[in-house]
């Protein structure tokens, strides 16, 4: 669970009031406007004094995200910074969140790949390796572990897993992503089972090789972003 006060810097643009104008006709402490800036709870007492100060409700000043998946802002050198950031909103623009991409092999030599559901916002129905965004308090293998439980039911063992790369990327085909991806492989020989997975991110799995991936991306039914498949991990 966590609040946003988005709407309420809004609001004092458009009543041309600066921050610290609303800290004192509020007679809001600074730590607590620190807590605002950094949308994290307070008392129904300040936000009461704001609605008094601004006139206005609520809703206007504070808005409910549910089940918001909170991520740790690193700079670019993977120096913690000490902020949070709300997934979907614009990142700073120096700040970088940390990403997975998680490669699981077989002793075939042969890949798991995944689906994507037909209700992703992104990509939907097109295959891809395992990955997603590391969340608060989590570092990169257990981000890793957590993504293949989540989307495909697996349960990775952290002693057969390397990270081959890390790539820090600022823009990709026009859109901001800063992000600092780490691109792991995991090697597993054990059961395949959607119904384990904890989400409905995956439509379907399959193990396929690398000529069968190459294939796919001819199609056009591969993510684009991981063509580094072929140069970088499965060399």
């Amino acid at each position: 669970m966590a609040v946003s006060y988005k709407r309420l810097w809004r609001l004092l643009v458009e009543k041309e009031m600066s921050k610290s104008d609303l800290r004192k006709k509020a007679d809001i402490a600074p730590n607590t406007m620190t807590k605002l800036r950094r949308d994290e709870d307070v008392s129904l007492t300040i936000l009461s004094k704001i609605c008094k100060t601004l006139n206005v409700d609520f809703g206007d000043i504070v808005e409910y995200v549910p089940d918001a998946e909170i991520w740790d802002l690193y700079n670019e050198k993977r120096e913690l910074v000490g902020k949070d950031h709300v997934r979907g909103e614009q990142l700073p623009i120096d700040g970088y969140h940390l990403v997975v991409h998680v490669w699981i092999r077989n002793s075939k030599g042969e890949y798991l790949i995944s689906q994507r559901s037909v209700n992703r916002p992104t990509y939907p129905l097109m295959w891809e390796c395992v990955g997603g965004s590391v969340v608060k308090g989590e570092d990169s293998l257990r981000g890793a572990i957590r993504e293949a439980k989540e989307e495909v039911g697996v349960d990775l063992e952290p002693g057969k897993g390397q990270v081959l790369f890390t790539k820090v990327r600022k823009i990709i085909e026009g859109k901001i992503y800063n992000d600092i991806m780490d691109v792991w492989l995991f090697d597993y020989d054990g059961e395949v089972d959607l119904n384990n997975a904890t989400t409905d991110e995956v439509a379907q799995v399959a193990w396929m090789d690398r000529e069968q991936i190459k294939e796919l991306l001819e199609l056009k039914m591969f993510v684009g972003t991981l063509e580094y498949f072929f140069t970088e991990v499965d060399k």
